[in-house]
């Protein structure tokens, strides 16, 4: 039956008693201090790219503009078919901006449209065509991710350089032991090897 670790027993680095040394209080801190960090910082870091990437998705949003076009030429039709979903092909278009001026691109149209079909698209404020802005749902559930990436991301680098201190000390104690273990040897007239 395994026993749960008592306070006592996880917080011996802390603890005054003759077996601490200084790198045990130094990894210590080092665990303190990248806890401290995994938590704050990667919530910080988790809101402000949430903030950000939803702020950007937003923007798209609003400069995103549906406008009428006209399919120049008949497009393609669809080479294999798949089951029960409309195929969407790559087609020539031309539209009218907001400013007037006559632009053309090729956007995706449902297969086997003939020229002159008329077919929605989306444009940015420049006129040039741009991809379908997300929906207020979707945009949040993507800036959400972010964030949450983002925040493991930092804590993950956090933990990772935490983990690289933690080894650093572990081989200083390793040689601090072997040396003390060389001097009782020596001491005893002992001969290790």
């Amino acid at each position: 039956m395994a026993r749960a670790c008592s306070p006592r027993v996880w917080s011996w680095r802390w603890r005054r008693n003759p077996l601490r040394r200084r790198s045990d209080l130094a990894e210590a801190w080092v665990l303190l201090a990248a806890w401290v960090s995994i938590v704050v910082g990667g919530l910080v870091a988790g809101l402000v790219t949430a903030g950000a990437v939803g702020r950007d998705l937003e923007r798209q949003r609003a400069d995103a503009r549906s406008v009428a076009a006209v399919l120049t030429k008949d497009a393609p039709t669809s080479v294999a078919p798949r089951l029960g979903t409309p195929q969407q092909v790559r087609a020539m278009v031309r539209w009218t901006a907001p400013d007037g001026s006559v632009h053309s691109g090729r956007t995706t149209v449902a297969a086997g449209s003939h020229a002159g079909a008329r077919v929605a698209v989306w444009t940015d404020t420049r006129g040039r065509l741009t991809s379908q802005p997300l929906a207020p749902s979707e945009a949040a559930f993507r800036a959400a991710l972010a964030g949450v990436l983002a925040a493991v991301g930092a804590g993950g680098a956090v933990w990772g350089g935490a983990q690289a201190a933690r080894a650093a000390l572990n081989r200083r104690r390793l040689e601090q032991w072997a040396a003390e273990w060389e001097r009782i040897d020596h001491r005893r007239g002992w001969k290790t090897g």
